[in-house]
């Protein structure tokens, strides 16, 4: 499975009522260390697929998401278990941080 969009309009049911564990990335297309973690964000959704949700929202769009979980800096990346925020990490990781939060 690959990356995952993820709006408003869709984040409870793919995030909040998710069986699997949802690794969420928070991105913008101007952002220029975002746009380097996007290789690693899709390597991580693709060895993952089994275990793990991956989704990527775009604060842009999505400035509501944005607020409600307290993105000031980007790449933001959050971890949500069973509705509930487990881990974030903020700026450039590597995949094996990253899989560290999981």
């Amino acid at each position: 499975m690959s990356v995952i969009t993820l709006e408003n309009k869709n984040f409870e049911k793919e995030v909040l009522q998710s069986q699997k564990t949802v690794l969420i990335d928070f991105w913008a297309s101007w952002c220029g260390p975002c746009r380097m973690m996007a290789p690693v964000v899709e390597e991580i959704a693709q060895s993952q697929e089994e275990t793990l949700k991956v989704g990527k929202v775009n604060i842009d769009e999505n400035q509501e998401l944005a607020e409600k979980y307290g993105v000031m800096s980007i790449p933001t990346f959050i971890v949500i278990k069973n509705g509930q925020e487990t881990a974030r990490t903020v700026g450039v990781q590597s995949k094996e941080e990253i899989m560290k939060l999981i």
